[in-house]
């Protein structure tokens, strides 16, 4: 992986660059405001998606694998992840050439100008807090431009140009660069110590998600709840720092929560309380659904507004997503890769699936991860799940560790028949089928390439007779 420099400069004007790595979800939105922006867009990522094919659609030059060729003679600006390795021939040549090779961040430090900025971060729930206030801002009559983490259902974009002074942001604690941006809301959704490869210890992690707080210019929105936050609010010295959760104590706080389907709850600040109910669902969200309502009331917006707008929200793409039924199986899949997201998302399954049973496919993301937190995952898996087949570790941008594998992590079970350990995905998705039954719901979990699993898992349901599993 190439950690970013963000002490590189930033190019004043940009007229063609050429993004590494296009394809994802962040990289793809900033491509689509770049396009929006009149520039000529250009790049490459190793498999072919439906975004390269929507951004090929929009006028982009894009190509599937990675080759020094693909980098056009024009090109001024090259875009890069955290993910690709420094041998990447694309990365190679633009340095060689003397080209403006910046990390994604810094593109979008650079779209977003001197806008009015929220920035929104946290270990969890980030994805969805940002969808939440970009969907509410829009029925409130606001038009902000936006950069998510993931697609925002409805308005089926991971990013957007408005016209609002407004500028909303999913921002990126693993690699730090969520201190680069000139933010002045700044929402916290929780500190869940992660990404410690990068920063090492724990305090380092709390103490820069105080900087991320304390440089906001406006206020900073924080989770009364999480053990983490909380540790950062005792390092808070701005002035306006407004708290939400289920604290007595909250500033917006969320009550009477109740999960049976969709999601329902109270809202109330300042003396006033307003009933609210979500069309998705887990406790989690009626959380998530609060630290925005507070951005809101930040932002100048009304409590009953802000919750009538909140309301809205359908969700975003990998967020416990309905992907088919067959046989009576209902295949979901949801973007959890930490042990504390993988037992909220199996929490709010289990609000909705009655008397069926939960399938989780568990693909472990990154060695590093799997390998502190293994034992964590099995604990988590095996409380919540009824059953589990573990995949093999996808490493993203890291090199392979011996013995961490898939393995690992299943072998932490309590009881073995509760896990099932395939490194196959043809193999795993044949034995999720022989395991199913009417009413149950097979759920893929991990923040990589585990969703693609879901037509063969499909496929093998709808070949399996009814009667398997029981």
């Amino acid at each position: 992986m190439i950690r970013p420099d963000l002490s590189l400069p930033i190019p004043e004007d940009i007229r063609a660059a050429h993004f590494i790595g296009i394809g994802g979800s962040g990289m793809s939105g900033l491509a689509r405001m770049f396009l929006d922006r009149g520039i000529r867009v250009s790049g490459s990522d190793r498999a072919d998606s439906t975004a390269l094919r929507d951004l090929a659609a929009r006028g982009a030059t894009v190509h599937v694998g990675h080759d020094a060729a693909n980098l056009p003679e024009d090109a001024d600006t090259v875009v890069h992840t955290g993910a690709i390795w420094p041998e990447n021939p694309e990365f190679v040549l633009a340095k060689q050439r003397g080209l403006h090779v910046i990390h994604r961040s810094q593109a979008l430090h650079w779209l977003i100008g001197g806008r009015r900025l929220v920035s929104v971060a946290g270990a969890h729930g980030k994805t969805t807090s940002t969808g939440m206030i970009v969907t509410a801002l829009r029925a409130l009559g606001d038009d902000p431009t936006f950069v998510n983490g993931g697609v925002i259902a409805d308005l089926g974009a991971s990013s957007g140009t408005g016209s609002d002074e407004l500028f909303v942001i999913e921002a990126d604690e693993s690699d730090g660069t969520f201190l680069l941006y000139d933010t002045s809301i700044a929402l916290i959704t929780n500190v869940d110590p992660d990404h410690l490869d990068h920063w090492g210890t724990r305090d380092a992690f709390y103490d820069a998600f105080a900087t991320f707080g304390n440089e906001a210019r406006e206020a900073v929105v924080i989770s009364s709840d999480d053990a983490g936050a909380r540790r950062v609010a005792a390092r808070l010295t701005h002035g306006l720092v407004v708290s939400f959760g289920e604290a007595a104590d909250a500033d917006v706080r969320v009550t009477d929560i109740v999960t049976d389907g969709p999601v329902s709850f109270t809202v109330s600040h300042a003396g006033e309380s307003v009933d609210a109910r979500l069309s998705v669902p887990g406790h989690h969200n009626a959380v998530n659904a609060a630290g925005a309502v507070a951005v809101l009331l930040t932002l100048g917006h009304g409590l009953e507004d802000s919750v009538r707008a909140v309301e809205g929200f359908t969700g975003t793409v990998r967020r416990f997503e309905l992907h088919g039924v067959e046989r009576g199986v209902s295949v979901y899949d949801d973007y959890a890769h930490h042990p504390t997201e993988v037992a909220a998302a199996l929490a709010a399954a289990r609000t909705v699936i009655g008397d069926g049973r939960i399938i989780a496919i568990q693909q472990p993301h990154t060695y590093s991860r799997t390998q502190e937190m293994y034992r964590e995952f099995a604990e988590v898996l095996e409380h919540n799940a009824d059953h589990t087949v573990m995949l093999d570790v996808y490493g993203a941008r890291e090199d392979p560790v011996p013995g961490v594998t898939g393995e690992l992590v299943s072998g932490a079970f309590a009881d073995p028949a509760n896990v099932h350990f395939v490194a196959d995905w043809q193999q795993a998705a044949d034995y999720t089928a022989s395991v199913a039954r009417a009413g149950d719901y097979v759920i893929t979990l991990g923040c990589g390439n585990v969703y693609l699993i879901i037509p063969q898992v499909l496929e093998a349901l709808a070949g399996t007779d009814q009667g398997a599993g029981e």
